[in-house]
């Protein structure tokens, strides 16, 4: 039975439960972009307070909540285009595994359920979290179809979270953080794009119509100027007046060489192993991507928490 026939159905495939179909569909590993939501609580000196750290894991778990509506939406809406991709078509709903119908009355409660959290962390979250929600859907119907405008959306939705983060425990976000965010996450939708282009050739613009206005040159000359923002930014970040009186120390300079790091190596990857079209993997499964992280995260915790 192909996928359309078990999808009008509403069945699912034979060796497959119920339960890791929803699962799958949720995609709970691309939960990991929401730890983004730390990024103010950890440069605010505001993590190692439970009061903050909380809310903060609190807004993370309203993120996960909300993505995951919005993935569930958006594999309804591309289901057809998702059955042309190598890849994309063993998602639950393209597959046919997870009927539509029922697709779409989870993305209905999931969304509910993350609004309802956020509505308890507070009012100027809760707006946030409207905020993201009418992005992601958005960008399900209109923005991922206009060049260059997508990976721009993408990038919102990071800042969002930025935002969200700096809301739940009540700091203000420094323009260095929406510079740095903004620069890192057209690196990484971009990096998207190109791995998207690679992976499926000729007939990237029959899956999604807006990879045909992207070619590979231009989508890696892009991503050379975006890495070299983003390392500028985070580096004059680390040195600048306001941010040696905040912290009574310049120490974070020397996490600029784990930044460089990561960006070089992420573009390796992409470059040498495919890599890029699922961020999130990258972190999950690559080791010196992993071991560069925390070695980051450990020099920032000398830098501003000693």
């Amino acid at each position: 039975m192909t996928a359309g026939a078990r999808e009008a159905a509403g069945l699912l495939a034979p060796g497959r439960s119920r339960v890791r179909a929803v699962a799958a569909a949720l995609r709970p590993t691309q939960w990991i972009k929401n730890a983004a939501l730390l990024a103010a609580p950890i440069f605010a000196q505001k993590v190692t307070h439970p009061e903050s750290l909380l809310p903060a894991l609190l807004g993370i778990a309203a993120f996960s909540a909300l993505a995951s509506a919005g993935y569930l939406a958006n594999d309804i809406v591309d289901r057809e285009r998702d059955r042309l991709h190598p890849e994309k078509r063993r998602r639950p709903v393209a597959a046919g595994e997870l009927p539509v119908s029922v697709a779409g009355l989870m993305s209905l409660v999931i969304a509910l359920a993350g609004l309802a959290l956020s509505a308890a962390i507070g009012a100027r979250f809760l707006l946030v979290a409207l905020a993201y929600l009418a992005l992601q859907g958005l960008y399900s119907a209109v923005l991922k179809n206009l060049v260059l405008v997508d990976i721009f959306a993408v990038a919102a939705g990071f800042l969002l979270r930025v935002v969200a983060g700096a809301e739940a425990v009540a700091v203000p976000i420094s323009n260095w953080l929406y510079l740095c965010t903004l620069f890192l996450s057209l690196f990484l939708a971009l990096s998207k794009r190109r791995a998207e282009l690679v992976a499926l050739g000729a007939d990237a613009g029959r899956h999604r119509p807006i990879l045909a206005e992207y070619t590979t040159p231009m989508v890696d000359q892009l991503v050379t100027v975006l890495s070299a923002c983003t390392v500028l930014a985070y580096a004059l970040y680390t040195v600048a007046p306001e941010t040696t009186q905040k912290f009574g120390t310049d120490r974070l300079k020397f996490t600029v060489p784990f930044v460089l790091f990561g960006l070089l190596r992420y573009t390796y990857l992409v470059h040498r192993q495919g890599a890029g079209g699922q961020p999130e993997r990258v972190l999950l499964f690559d080791r010196p991507m992993q071991v560069n992280l925390a070695a980051y995260l450990a020099a920032v915790a000398w830098a501003i928490y000693t």
